[in-house]
Formats: C-alpha cells, structure tokens, sequence
C-alpha cells in the first residue's frame, strides 16, 4: 500500500531525498533509506534487463538451485529476519515467524517441487487439424515489476521473487515505504545469496521511494507487473500501465466474511475467528472483517468471543510473549479509530477494545469487538485493516450470503457448519475469490497449488499455484507438424466450389441435429465430384 508518509509527534515532515524509519512500538529512529528517482529506476530496469538474458536460458536444476539457497538463507536466518520484520512493523515474533518465515518457506517448496512440472511444454488437442499437433510453451516474460505494501515486509519480497526466478525473469521491487529499513537488508542479502550462487546479483533488485518511485517502475521498460495494495493505489498502477499497454496482476483489498452457522462447532469458529481478526493486528488483506454468525449462535458467540479477547495481551513483542503487536503505520492507526468511532455513532455496539493504547510507548490499538453491526454502516462496507472485530447477526444461509456478497470486494471467505453439504452450497454462492470451510480463509495460501487473489474491487489476476507462475510467461502457442505432408493449402484464388464446400463442412461438423450433419456430409459428396 504506498501512501505520502505523514509527519509524526515530535519529527519534522521528512525531505523526500530520504525516507525516515522508525519502530512503530516504540517509535525508536531506525535510520533512512535514499529515495531512488526515476532515472535510478530506469538503470535498475536496465540491469535486470540485462541479468535476465543470460538467466533465461537457464536450466530448470539450476532455477531450483538458486531457490534451494534462497530457502536455506531463510531457514537458517529466521530469527534475524523475524527480529528487523518486528522492528519494523512492531508485529508479534509469532505472527512473523507464521506469518512470514513459514508461508514462504512452503511456498519454495512447493516451487522447487512443482515448478518445472508447470513450466515443460504441454501438449493440447489440435482439434480438427489431425495433421498436426498443438502444445503450449511457457517461456519468460523478462522483466518483472513488483509493488508490495507495508504488513507482510518479507513475505511480500519473496512471494513475487521465487516465480519470477523460476520462469527464467529477472525482477524490480518496489517495497512500501513504511518497511523500506527491513527491505532494504532482505535484498540486500537475497543478492549476496544469489552471488555466492554464482549468477548475477541483479537479477533481484529493489528500488525505494514514495509513490513517485512507484510511479515510475509502473511506467519503466518492464514486462508484467504485481500490484499488491490498495483499490486506489491500482487504479493509478492500471492508469500508469497503459503507456506501454503492460499487462497486471492486481491483489487489493478485501472485506472478507465469515458465516457461522447455527449448526457450527462454537469452539472452532470463534478461534479460527480469533485468527481471522487479530492475526498480524489484523493488518491482513484477508481479515476477516465481517464475522456473520445465525442469530441462534450469536449471543454465544460474542460472549464467548469476549472472553477470549479480556485475555489477549498487547505490546512490544520483542520484551516478551504478548499477543497482539503494534499497528504499523500511524496513518493506518488514523483510519482504524475513525472507522471504530464512525461505528459508534451509527448505532454499533462496543463490546472489547475500543481505542488506542500505550500511546506513550508507540502505535498500538486495542483489540476490538464490536457487535450488532448492520450491512448499511461505514464500516461493514469500508476496509479497516486492523484489529477490530464486526459481528453481524443473519437469519439464515440465504441472508449469510446476500449480505456477504453485498460489498464491493470479493477476496477470501470462510464458512462454519457441520453439515459438509450445506457448508458447500454457501461457499458455491460467495462472490470471493477464495473460501475456506471450517476453517479462517486465509489458510488457503498455505496450499500453494491453489490461487490467490479475488475478485471485484479485490483485484483481477492471480498469485500462487500454476496460474500465478504462468502469469510471469509468455504462454505461446505453437502447431508443428504430425504428419510431413508437404502440399500446399491452396486459398488463393478463390474458386467458385469454395464456399460451397466450406459451408458443407460447417454443417457436417457443427449441425444441431443429426439429419443436419447427414445433409452437409451429402452436400460434401457432391461437391467432392
């Protein structure tokens, strides 16, 4: 999500030569980093340019072997990694060993895997050309552009990364500026990797900045882009894209549900709910913002919820155990009262939380419920991204899903019940691009064969699995001969038997009955003489 940085208490609005980092739970300076300008793009794009023609021609073991030292690097420095992502974003070491090292973790694995399986070239009918035979290839792109925003600093380097390299591209990354310090190291040491490989370091490079920097990485010489961020930010990215007609991948925002029904284990839904909320201070594009639980279960549910939120503990995670960190950007914690407040005042009822806390040691906000929540509010429609918990009560499995689909968004879903059948049938009807049952929906991105990404205002495109790898290539289409029959297709000149015999095929192949077919056969025949 790249947003103009906002000045905060006691700091001067910073140059815009630099970008000033700071801890968001303790608001300790953590630096800066230089702002790359827009000639400073075109030279990465350059280099990359240049990297990737050796790289395309690659071998398939040596993609896997590059991800293969990727992957270790992870492994063997998780603890380093989760500590700059929880200087950085003040998130809890938990939720960035979980939430970062894990997720990417398996999905190199299931690159290294899989990836080449995905990448050979596949055979398909050639249809009525018997002579013939059809395949696909997938071959590179080029150059990869990648914007990422502020909640996930490492896993959203790495997750555009690890199919870029294994389809044979080189990629430009342009971080958010808010985890621009730990950004800065994660590339720094995914070159080093790469060099110690024995490739060239610029096949992964990054550039920093605003959204200017951003800006002009979207208009540079690059092959495809990923957006991940806000419905906003990419409409300018699909506006900026069109000079060089550069086709999208777009991950933006979500609003995502989550039906309990009446019939669902109380103990399952509310703690899969639990994580849906407050997993990463529900800075997650696929939170589960809207908890719509059947009026039967609903007065269980928010006590049971309740209890559960009076016991969470909040803070710096790096002094020890707590549960729910800080909110990363003090914009971000801006939007997150306003929307609670603006709640409020339109008739929802505070349960938990409610407002921000330790405002003396940094930016952090109470885990919130909020109940008797209506589709009409502010916040029922507008994303939160944070900690907050709606919960909305439905009357049936037809209302679960009128209100759920009454959005603008459409990413992830979850639904609760015992009844396997009935469960299917409302996820069936969900306009997302992703449902989980029985369980928060943002577990799907742990099996990576399966997509990521939504539909609606949540995007178009997809992450993950062989569509999110066939996303970074050029997928030709290619007819080679079966059968060397060296005669030529006479066209030209058109004959006077021409349409005639054409128009009898068409029937004969395509007819809606079978007297018709019979009658282009017969015409054929005639024609034949």
């Amino acid at each position: 999500m790249t947003v103009p940085i906002e000045a905060r208490p006691g700091f001067e609005e910073p140059a815009r030569t630099h970008i000033p980092c700071f801890d968001p739970a303790t608001r300790e300076s953590l630096g800066e980093i230089r702002v790359d300008t827009g000639a400073d793009v075109d030279a990465a794009v350059a280099r990359a340019r240049t990297a990737q023609r050796k790289w395309r021609g690659s071998s398939f073991e040596q993609r896997r072997a590059v991800l293969r030292e990727l992957m270790a690097y992870t492994v063997e420095h998780k603890d380093e990694i989760c500590d700059a992502i929880q200087r950085d974003t003040g998130k809890t070491r938990e939720n960035a060993l979980l939430g970062e090292i894990w997720t990417t973790c398996e999905k190199f694995r299931w690159m290294i895997k899989n990836g080449e399986k995905h990448l050979r070239p596949e055979r398909v009918s050639s249809g009525l050309l018997l002579h013939k035979k059809a395949r696909l290839e997938y071959h590179p792109l080029g150059v990869v552009a990648a914007i990422t925003p502020w909640n996930y600093p490492y896993q959203n380097l790495v997750n555009p990364i690890i199919p870029a390299l294994m389809a044979g591209n080189a990629i430009v990354l342009k971080p958010s500026e808010w985890v621009a310090w730990s950004s800065a190291r994660f590339i720094d040491a995914f070159r080093g990797v790469l060099a110690d490989a024995g490739c060239d370091p610029d096949l992964i490079q990054a550039v920093h900045g605003y959204g200017e920097t951003g800006a002009a990485l979207v208009r540079a010489d690059v092959d495809t882009i990923l957006f991940i961020g806000s419905v906003d930010n990419g409409r300018r990215v699909i506006e900026g894209s069109a000079e060089r007609v550069t086709p999208v991948v777009m991950e933006l925002g979500g609003k995502d549900a989550f039906i309990v029904c009446e019939d669902a284990d109380l103990e399952q839904a509310v703690h899969a709910a639990l994580a849906g909320c407050f997993v990463n201070c529900g800075q997650n594009c696929v939170a589960s913002e809207r908890i719509l639980v059947h009026e039967q279960q609903y007065e269980a549910f928010e006590k049971r919820a309740a209890e559960l939120v009076g016991e969470l503990r909040q803070g710096r995670s790096r002094d020890g155990i707590v549960d729910v960190g800080a909110i990363i950007t003090p914009l971000q914690l801006d939007i997150i009262e306003k929307a609670v407040e603006g709640a409020l005042a339109q008739g929802a009822r505070l349960v938990a939380g409610g407002k921000r806390t330790l405002t003396d040691e940094g930016d952090f906000f109470e885990p919130t419920i909020l109940a008797d929540v209506r589709p009409e509010m502010n916040i029922a429609q507008e994303e939160v991204f944070g900690p907050v918990m709606l919960l909305m009560r439905v009357r049936d499995d037809s209302h679960a899903v009128e209100v759920a689909n009454g959005v603008s968004y459409g990413l992830s879903s979850s639904v609760f019940s015992r009844d396997a059948k009935r469960a299917r049938k409302i996820a069936g009807a969900l306009e997302a691009g992703m449902t989980a049952i029985n369980e928060f929906g943002g577990v799907t991105y742990m099996a990576q064969d399966l997509t990521f990404g939504g539909v609606k205002e949540s995007g178009f495109g997809r992450m993950n699995g062989r569509e999110g790898l066939h996303s970074m290539c050029n997928v030709k289409a290619v007819i080679d001969d079966r059968l060397a029959i060296h005669q030529p297709n006479k066209m030209y000149p058109v004959t006077e038997a021409q349409y005639g015999i054409f128009g009898a095929v068409i029937e004969l192949v395509y007819g809606r009955s079978l007297g018709q077919r019979w009658r282009g056969l017969v015409k054929l025949l005639r024609r034949g003489k």
